[in-house]
């Protein structure tokens, strides 16, 4: 009965559906088919947005559409610009260390590409770069935006599995950096190779303007990550105070938003929110659904039949999330399958803060390959070009990105490290 109805939310989610309904449509089946009370759909909808966790994601949503929004975006362009400038390949390594700060503000990988696209993309066309390497490293990059805190994913993946989120969200640096510095390392043998540009080593007076312009923006992943890691606030009121900030920075310092333009901030802030919570909710009734119908057991019982070891199963499941991320965007596939894949990560004791990285992580690279790639139609929208050839240019991008996916997976200590250090 399980499987029918995994097949039925299946279908439904390849037919165009939202995913909200789509669980919930696929839950109401299995209830009336198996004559449960229809009372438990309301409570596990009430239940599954009752949480004070859960502010944290329309807060980082309002902070990443403020900073958007306030005029940051050529600031950390110029910081970038005078740290790895003058590597070889000097814009696109600007592009992705660019990508790797903002999402440290914003923790979307949607927002990142959006903002610095927009920006870069025509940039590195002028200085000689081709319009489908600048338009694939962009989207490439984007993917540490769900991995770095603040990370909405994680958060999601936190409340789906009861997993603590101010130590999941620390986890991700690591990985992050990692993944920055793999496109960094590719990006330098294709420059080398096709005689991409850079630029001189900045100067010492550059390199402070740089700084004393995107200094104030550049606080906020600070403030978030030492009030997690310190224990003065959670990660809810570090979402709540980094919102606090960026209205009075961007309002009184860098005066790019006012009352008119926050009102379009609120409204977009409004709906991405809203969108989040009901797929949030429609997930508790599939989660009920899952415990009630026993299958994580058979799940379980039938993958540890082929290996009890860790790493065979992470490699078994990394190459499973690899796959679903070609058809699901992450959030949806860490509310569908989270639930389901955790415990059975648990019980070959696999942390699951290090498996909650390395699912997002996964489930990411998902976000820039076709054919769902989200990231991939938004780049090639602001690019001008043709979907097919935006995807061949990124073929050979996803080697380095996978292989720091198993890299993480097989090395745990890479995730849990600064957790260890910080919340032992």
């Amino acid at each position: 009965m399980f499987f029918l109805i995994v097949i039925i939310m299946v279908l439904l989610i390849v037919a165009g559906m939202p995913v909200a309904f789509a669980l919930g449509i696929s839950s109401l089946t299995y209830m009336i088919l198996e004559g449960i009370d229809l009372s438990m759909v309301a409570q596990s909808l009430v239940r599954g947005v009752d949480s004070f966790t859960l502010l944290a994601v329309p807060f980082f949503l309002l902070l990443g559409e403020m900073m958007n929004s306030g005029g940051i975006t050529n600031r950390i362009i110029d910081i970038a610009r005078v740290i790895v400038g003058h590597i070889r390949g000097g814009l696109a390594q600007v592009n992705i260390l660019a990508s790797l700060l903002f999402s440290g503000i914003s923790g979307s990988a949607t927002a990142d590409t959006v903002a610095l696209g927009s920006v870069l993309i025509p940039a590195m066309e002028k200085e000689g770069y081709d319009k489908k390497f600048a338009a694939a490293i962009t989207a490439a990059s984007s993917i540490v935006g769900p991995i770095v805190p603040p990370s909405i994913t994680l958060i999601i993946f936190g409340i789906v599995t009861q997993t603590p989120i101010g130590p999941l969200l620390i986890a991700g640096i690591i990985p992050g950096l990692l993944m920055a510095i793999s496109l960094m390392v590719y990006t330098y043998f294709v420059a080398v190779k096709r005689g991409y540009p850079s630029y001189e080593r900045a100067t010492l007076k550059e390199t402070r303007k740089a700084f004393s312009s995107g200094f104030l923006a550049l606080l906020l992943p600070v403030i978030i990550v030492a009030g997690i890691v310190s224990g003065v606030f959670t990660p809810t009121e570090s979402a709540a105070i980094a919102v606090l900030y960026a209205i009075v920075i961007t309002f009184f310092y860098y005066k790019n938003v006012n009352l008119k333009s926050f009102g379009g901030i609120l409204k977009r802030t409004s709906f991405d929110s809203a969108n989040i919570l009901f797929t949030l909710a429609a997930a508790t009734v599939f989660a009920w659904v899952v415990t009630r119908s026993g299958i994580s057991a058979v799940l379980a019982d039938f993958i540890l039949s082929f290996s009890t070891d860790p790493f065979v199963i992470l490699g078994m499941f990394v190459v499973f999330l690899l796959i679903i991320g070609l058809f699901m965007l992450p959030s949806e596939g860490i509310i569908v399958f989270a639930p389901i894949l955790t415990p059975i990560a648990m019980q070959v004791g696999v942390d699951p803060i290090h498996f909650g990285v390395l699912m997002v992580l996964t489930l990411t690279i998902g976000g820039a390959s076709p054919p769902v790639g989200i990231l991939l139609y938004i780049v090639a929208d602001i690019a001008k070009l043709r979907y097919t050839t935006l995807v061949k240019e990124m073929l050979p991008m996803y080697l380095p990105l996978v292989v720091t996916a198993f890299i993480i997976a097989f090395v745990p200590a890479l995730t849990m490290s600064i957790v260890n250090l910080f919340f032992d």
